[in-house]
């Protein structure tokens, strides 16, 4: 089982996800995040001056996905749907997942007695 990060322009994510939704990739999360990379944020000028944003919004998306043989279609479907060829376009990272639960179906384990372990 495997996590996907990536991390894209938030004006691709609407294409994103519609292309994991048509390849049945449903769950997933995502956030809204600032961040900066290769791109080194964004120069403005104006009647006023230059100025600098080096915090650019990007939309960060994670999936668990359970196959890891799928992984390559998700990055595959991501990287076809956010690119424009130009620098800033993000990022995908690939990280194991140990488990997953679901909690609407998580009971608590039993107790265990702690065993005197001293031979009384």
């Amino acid at each position: 089982m495997k996590m996907v990060v990536a991390i894209v322009r938030p004006e691709k994510y609407g294409e994103v996800k519609d292309a994991l939704k048509d390849r049945g990739v449903t769950g997933m999360t995502f956030t809204h995040v600032t961040g900066r990379g290769m791109q080194a944020g964004v120069k403005f000028t104006n009647r006023v001056g230059e100025f600098m944003i080096d915090e650019i919004e990007k939309v960060k998306i994670e999936i668990v996905v359970e196959d890891d043989s799928k992984v390559p279609c998700v990055i595959d479907t991501i990287c076809q749907a956010a690119k424009t060829g130009r620098h800033g376009d993000g990022r995908i990272f690939v990280l194991p997942v140990e488990s997953a639960v679901r909690i609407s179906e998580w009971e608590p384990e039993p107790v265990k007695e702690a065993q005197n372990t001293e031979g009384n």
